[in-house]
């Protein structure tokens, strides 16, 4: 019976680290948490089956909770970078028309540094801006 605690904390402990590394936007954070709760239960559940003898029970258990926790992995294609006309890029970087390279990258840096997924931001935001910069400083 040890043999079923020390894989029920491994499983405690594979889910915590799991729910350590969530930096997505806050409706997948919120599924990703979700199902690593859920599949870490479907997967103890498939350890004391299997402990108890029940094997095709544990298999169909432990089948879903590898499913569901692949699923939960997979990450959504990043946005497509569309052109952004030069109003766009003037009014979400927040500079006049006649701005300078030293005040558009001033601005650029300023949102960046809230808006970089690093710093709690979203890759969408983040590609928006490294665009409206682009499109402001080459011809």
């Amino acid at each position: 019976m040890s043999l079923v605690w020390l894989a029920l904390a491994a499983i405690a402990v594979w889910a915590l680290v799991r729910l350590g590394r969530q930096s997505e936007r806050r409706g997948r954070a919120h599924w990703r948490v979700t199902a690593t709760l859920f599949s870490a239960v479907l997967i103890a559940g498939a350890v004391l089956l299997a402990a108890r003898g029940s094997w095709l029970g544990a298999a169909i258990l432990a089948a879903a909770g590898l499913w569901l926790t692949v699923s939960s992995r997979r990450r959504p294609a990043s946005p497509r970078s569309e052109a952004i006309t030069a109003a766009e890029a003037r009014s979400l970087l927040g500079v006049s028309a006649d701005a300078s390279r030293q005040e558009i990258n001033a601005a650029w840096k300023r949102l960046m540094a809230r808006a970089h997924p690093d710093q709690g931001g979203t890759e969408g935001l983040a590609s928006r801006l490294n665009a409206a910069r682009d499109r402001l400083l080459k011809p």
